[in-house]
């Protein structure tokens, strides 16, 4: 009788991995795309990564970005061209895999990836005291806050606060998913988020934290502006802490047998709610 191979066909295998792929070649991708996404990762003085059409033009259009890099492919440039779009630097002309090899596996860069400085970020004491701010509590999925980013900007909200712990970075697929919303809704990071309420609280904000638990229906509270709306993240909610620093807890009430919705569309809907309230 035949031995079977050294290595043993991996059969709990991750979409993505080829069929036949033994464990060893299974684990040595998993640690070659656990390191691609540590050097996606947002440090000190790393660049912002950007891909994708509405993200990298509306930073190419954002005065306050400064651009490092720009890779494009002949029809992505042909395109900025017809478009009017221009770059402070001078883009490199590459093929489409070069774009694909520096992004994760189910990445669609349209033929744009640029690098780029974060934007300045304002301190939560100075925020302007005007308007909707939405506050995150750890929520730590890209796709939903960047989707939360491109909701804030379409209700013109003044800014987005977040932990600095707990937080995905200002790229990546975060921008991709805000589609571009980046350069009109500040990004402002707080070490603690019990003391970033607390200021907004000193500023005159009203603050709000949004739970399908809520005593509360957001509809038919009294809002006034400025108002800080807090949203936990999936599955935990709000902390506990969080919960005792706003002013009140409201939930959105729901016509249907399902009570809570995932946190971008929370956000969204929070948002058109606040802002029907407001005005009348």
């Amino acid at each position: 009788m035949s031995r079977p191979p050294t290595g043993r066909s991996h059969s709990g295998a991750k979409p993505g991995t080829k069929p036949g792929a033994t464990r060893e070649q299974v684990e040595r991708r998993e640690r070659f795309e656990r390191a691609r996404r540590e050097s996606l990762r947002a440090d000190a003085d790393g660049p912002v990564v950007m891909y994708g059409w509405h993200t990298v033009t509306a930073a190419l259009q954002n005065p306050a970005r400064r651009v490092r890099k720009l890779l494009v492919t002949e029809n992505a440039a042909r395109r900025l061209t017809d478009e009017g779009i221009k770059s402070t630097v001078t883009p490199e002309i590459v093929r489409p895999s070069a774009i694909a090899e520096r992004l994760l596996p189910d990445a669609v860069h349209q033929g744009l990836y640029l690098e780029t400085d974060p934007l300045p970020a304002p301190a939560v004491e100075d925020l302007p005291a005007q308007g909707v701010v939405l506050v995150l509590d750890q929520i730590t999925d890209p796709h939903n806050v960047g989707a939360i980013f491109r909701s804030a900007a379409a209700f013109a909200a003044t800014a987005i606060v977040t932990t600095q712990r707990h937080s995905p970075d200002a790229t990546g697929a975060l921008a991709k998913a805000a589609s571009g919303a980046l350069e009109h809704v500040p990004l402002v990071s707080v070490q603690n988020l019990a003391r970033g309420l607390a200021a907004l609280k000193d500023s005159g904000f009203l603050v709000v934290g949004l739970d399908s638990s809520g005593d509360a229906d957001l509809a038919a509270l009294n809002l006034r502006s400025p108002l800080a709306l807090v949203l936990g993240a999936e599955g935990k909610g709000l902390r506990q802490l969080t919960k005792e620093t706003c002013d009140t807890i409201a939930r959105i009430d729901l016509p249907g047998e399902i009570k809570s919705l995932n946190v971008s569309n929370a956000a969204a809907l929070g948002l058109y709610v606040a802002s029907r309230n407001l005005a009348r």
